[in-house]
């Protein structure tokens, strides 16, 4: 008889083995990849939303790297169990697709090219399926993929502030969606965003009661904030991604063009309307930034009131750094540890967030080392 997989090696902490998992992925057995959600997008597209316990938590499944990972899954006795080199961890289990899937527009578009689940009940949606930036080889951004699941017909340009407050309805009554992210592409104009942002809250809020993170550059006039909290935006993410100037340069040219100075202030604008906590940057660890650099950047962010949601890396097939390599956990464990001491000292909690990514906390495991 098969024995029954252990909570996990006494060697390891839950938030450890999960930081492992994100950094190294899951190798699914032939077959799984059939039930599993999306590839391609703008947010961490190539993750799948595993049940470990009590915690839902996105894992890369499509990388490269996950092939090659010592995490497997164990689909025997009508159970999910997660494996390292062959050795039992624990029962998990696969968010399965929601009900408001099932459904389409009057138009004829399914549901979930209107928007997506993320993690276990957060509906995340890339209102602006293009990009500025990502339409320019010399200035986008070369680990983004936002072209991918539109060039694959999964989703269309532009989802309307109808489409939206539509969707998001259903999705709460449906499948009990708690918050809502909606991020987009950046736009040839000056609010970079932030219009369809407003636009979009506006219906969606007039159809339902859901906390919503608006996700944008930083609009070149700050009026904006105020304009996207009135239009109901409970929270706002501009995300850095990559904290030190020259690998800024090099990675994401075009927005690098945002230097960080403007950033900093766009944050203090931001904090301003939103309060402290309700505004957060998500923060790519991995791609170059020394661990020195980023818990520097963090701290700056966390006196300005900004929660840093630091992720590890995962390469994304189909863009130039699909290659690159993922962060190890031996740096992702205590650099983790040091930015949460941070918001501890900073007084900032991920429970405190009203809606989005640091709220969500599925794709890292920094809410994990909070105290």
């Amino acid at each position: 008889m098969k024995p029954k997989p252990s909570s996990m090696p006494t060697s390891h902490s839950p938030q450890r083995m999960i930081t492992e998992l994100q950094t190294q992925g899951l190798r699914l057995a032939s077959g799984k990849s059939t039930q599993l959600r999306r590839k391609g997008g703008a947010g961490p597209s190539d993750h799948q939303a595993i049940t470990i316990g009590d915690t839902t938590v996105m894992v890369p499944v499509y990388s490269d790297s996950a092939w090659e990972s010592p995490f497997s899954v164990d689909e025997s006795n009508d159970r999910n169990s997660l494996n390292q080199d062959g050795i039992p961890l624990a029962d998990i289990t696969f968010v399965n697709n929601p009900k408001f899937y099932e459904l389409h527009t009057a138009d004829g578009i399914p549901y979930s090219h209107i928007a997506t689940l993320h993690s276990r009940d957060v509906l995340a949606t890339t209102v602006l399926q293009t990009c500025i930036r990502y339409e320019s080889r010399r200035k986008a951004c070369k680990f983004c993929s936002i072209g991918q699941s539109l060039r694959a017909g999964r989703t269309i340009a532009h989802k309307t502030p109808q489409q939206l407050a539509e969707v998001a309805k259903a999705a709460v009554e449906l499948d009990g969606i708690q918050h809502m992210v909606m991020t987009t592409g950046t736009p040839a104009t000056p609010d970079r965003g932030a219009a369809v942002l407003c636009d979009s809250a506006l219906a969606i809020k007039a159809a339902v009661d859901l906390p919503i993170q608006g996700q944008c550059e930083p609009p070149k006039d700050p009026i904006w904030y105020q304009r996207m909290k009135d239009a109901g935006i409970d929270a706002l993410g501009m995300h850095l991604e990559v904290v030190t100037p020259a690998l800024r340069d090099e990675l994401m040219p075009g927005k690098a063009e945002l230097t960080m100075d403007v950033y900093m202030q766009a944050f203090a604008d931001a904090v301003a309307v939103f309060g402290r906590g309700q505004v957060s940057t998500y923060i790519l660890a991995g791609l170059g930034d020394s661990a020195e650099a980023i818990t520097a950047c963090c701290e700056k962010l966390i006196a300005l009131g900004v929660y840093p949601f630091v992720v590890p890396f995962v390469p994304i097939r189909g863009t130039p750094l699909e290659d690159h390599p993922a962060p190890t956990a031996d740096f992702m464990e205590p650099l983790l540890e040091t930015i949460a001491a941070q918001l501890a000292s900073g007084q900032l909690r991920s429970t405190d967030i009203k809606a989005g990514c640091g709220r969500c906390g599925a794709c890292s495991t920094l809410s994990k080392y909070e105290h």
